[in-house]
């Protein structure tokens, strides 16, 4: 059994071809290792390249990206005390460009370029923001011991030439490995146009000479190149041509991966990738088994030129995270204080917490007490797809405060509430809504965390926040945060608000931008927009008839989306330009309203409709059904046919 104390490097690869690729360039086998440290789940591969002894661990079958690779990673250096630099050998997606040939079977190294650290990391989910990447985080560069023995190879290669096929050819002893891991033709090297998108019913022979961009050929015993700067790293696969160009020209990407931006902060290591594919959306396997060998092969020949004494002045990895993460808690620690002056910058009402000092005297529900209605909030708090506000209305002292105090308590206990307002009329500081949306943000901070960078960074940004208007307080301090902190990966937390007494703000006009701004909360901030609104107030006059018919249009998502619905009939009204505001009315509706039928049915159904629609417009006054279907001699049920899609 082999000693984990006597392994230098540690060598992590995601897929099995890149862990068969490593095991082929290994100079000898090891032994499994003695022990492994407690809760280490990885199987690892020991050997020796060169002169050091190297531990080989793959990532869990199935799982890919950041996350499983820092998992991997930190049981490794558990395991392997010793262990001083890291390296993440595998395949990855080129990002041709003018400015850089990369092109399959190439290799691509992750090198400190363009003020980036060798590994970039972006957002995938939010890729492009006006037309712009979102950089993510700034990850540290490969070890001092790393780099220089890099520089160590590149020179070599530029003395002695390339000679990394030849390595690859020493190493592939079967054929069944050369048929998997061998080089295949370049004739199947293809660089399709941006704009062409892969089509599952066609095959390469559908394509035309135009459809792929025309590259100068390679000599056919030309050995792999090498390419040195930018590797672009998410947590999702990168298959969109004209997204891998924008990054490729923004930043001087060369290749797209996923494991990496979960090790460079984690596991001080270099990250070598061979081109398998363009990420574009024509994803094929063809070229996995020999990229997983150039990138091993240019990773041996790197491993080769490392002094053992220049590793002995490394510090172990383990060493260096301790270090790190007791600088990071140190951090984290000012950070904090920092922050939290910042917020102390936001005026409390005092009293306007259902825990505050002035309000714990005040009663709550007995047991046994308000059953139903408790039981129906209780049900209504954890429907995330249900109405977002809860309106309770009744009489004065008929113990509304009392209940709000209750479910404030209960929604406290299960750790779902999010902040509360207590107004009284006549306090200072409770009886108007000055200092609402700053008491509101300071609890948020408090009992979110997830949320008090958000609000942090809205205090920075806007001086005397508490000043500006109700609106812009309420977007910068509760909206823009509640939104941006749900747009991150993992499932949203659900949040209530409590808000008491309204009827005990001094200001009506207040209360009245107050119930606009937590209605309008439900949609975007910039749905539906001022044109669309223009546009639906003029067709509405001076039909109002109008507005009650779109709303429903609008809402019913059994044909789309309410921004779909309003698209369309937004389009419909521009298009036509007609003066008829019946025909403005009613015709998005009866478009959707005749559905999937025959050509005679709709004639039926839409000659039924004239008849009903042109009586009850011709009487100008209410008719019931029964009266419309007696006039008309139709059945009540056929009249109700018509009317009720239209009422909904």
């Amino acid at each position: 059994m082999s000693d984990p104390s006597i392994y230098t490097i540690g060598w992590i690869c995601a897929i099995v071809p890149e862990f068969v690729a490593a095991r082929l360039f290994l100079d000898e086998v090891h032994e499994e290792p003695r022990s492994l440290s407690r809760n280490d789940n990885n199987s690892y591969k020991l050997g020796r390249m060169g002169k050091h002894n190297v531990a080989i661990a793959v990532l869990p079958h199935g799982e890919y990206g950041e996350s499983s690779a820092a998992v991997v990673a930190r049981d490794m250096v558990r395991t392997f005390v010793n262990i001083r630099v890291g390296l993440m050998v595998g395949i990855g997606g080129g990002a041709p460009s003018p400015k850089n040939d990369v092109r399959l079977g190439d290799i691509v190294v992750s090198s400190p370029a363009e003020g980036y650290g060798g590994v970039i990391q972006y957002d995938f989910g939010k890729s492009i923001e006006d037309g712009k990447f979102e950089m993510t985080g700034f990850l540290n560069q490969p070890p001092l011991a790393l780099r220089t023995a890099l520089n160590m190879l590149i020179s070599d290669l530029e003395i002695e030439g390339n000679s990394l096929e030849e390595h690859i050819l020493e190493r592939l002893k079967n054929d069944i490995l050369k048929k998997k891991y061998g080089r295949p033709s370049p004739n199947s090297d293809k660089l399709f146009r941006s704009d062409i998108v892969y089509d599952a019913n066609k095959s390469m022979a559908d394509y035309c000479a135009d459809d792929f961009v025309d590259r100068p050929e390679r000599d056919p015993g030309s050995e792999p190149v090498v390419h040195y700067g930018l590797i672009a790293s998410a947590n999702q696969v990168m298959k969109d041509a004209q997204k891998r160009d924008a990054l490729a020209k923004e930043e001087n990407v060369l290749c797209f991966e996923m494991e990496a931006a979960g090790l460079m902060n984690h596991f001080p290591c270099l990250v070598i990738r061979g081109i398998c594919d363009y990420s574009d959306s024509h994803k094929n396997k063809q070229w996995q088994g020999y990229a997983a060998m150039a990138a091993a092969s240019f990773a041996k020949s790197l491993v080769c030129c490392i002094p053992r004494q220049s590793l002995e002045h490394e510090q172990s990895v383990a060493k260096v995270l301790s270090s790190i993460n007791s600088v990071k808690e140190d951090v984290i620690a000012i950070k904090d204080t920092i922050d939290h002056d910042i917020l102390d910058k936001l005026p409390m009402a005092q009293g306007a917490e259902f825990d505050s000092y002035e309000n714990q005297h005040e009663p709550r529900c007995h047991p046994s007490t308000r059953v139903d209605i408790l039981r129906d909030i209780e049900t209504w708090a954890p429907h995330a797809t249900g109405p977002k506000l809860y309106w309770l209305s009744g009489l004065a002292g008929t113990g509304k405060s009392i209940i709000a105090r209750t479910i404030a308590h209960e929604f406290y206990e299960t750790n779902i509430l999010g902040a509360t307002f207590f107004f009284k009329r006549g306090e200072v500081d409770r009886g108007s809504a000055s200092l609402f949306f700053g008491t509101l943000a300071r609890q948020l901070a408090q009992r979110r965390p997830e949320l008090s960078p958000y609000i942090v960074k809205a205090i920075k940004e806007t001086d005397n926040i508490c000043s500006k208007s109700m609106e812009e307080q309420f977007t910068k301090l509760v909206f823009n945060p509640l939104k941006l902190a749900a747009s991150k990966p993992g499932e949203p937390k659900k949040l209530i608000l409590v808000l008491d007494a309204l009827d005990e703000c001094s200001n009506e006009k207040d209360v009245e931008i107050l119930l606009r701004l937590l209605i309008k909360a439900k949609l975007q901030l910039d749905w539906p927009g001022q044109e669309k609104i223009k546009a639906l107030v003029d067709i509405a006059i001076p039909l109002f008839l109008f507005a009650a018919i779109a709303c429903r249009f609008i809402r019913d998502e059994l044909f789309g989306s309410p921004e779909e619905q309003l698209l369309k009939l937004v389009q419909t009204v521009q298009k036509g330009g007609v003066s008829d505001k019946l025909q403005e009315t009613y015709q998005p509706v009866l478009r959707q309203f005749r559905g999937e039928r025959t050509s005679s049915e709709r004639m039926i159904l839409l000659g039924r409709f004239k008849e009903v629609i042109g009586a009850i417009i011709l009487l100008e006054q209410p008719l019931s059904v029964t009266s419309i279907a007696s006039l008309l001699g139709l059945k009540p049920s056929q009249v109700g046919g018509i009317l009720v899609p239209l009422s909904r």
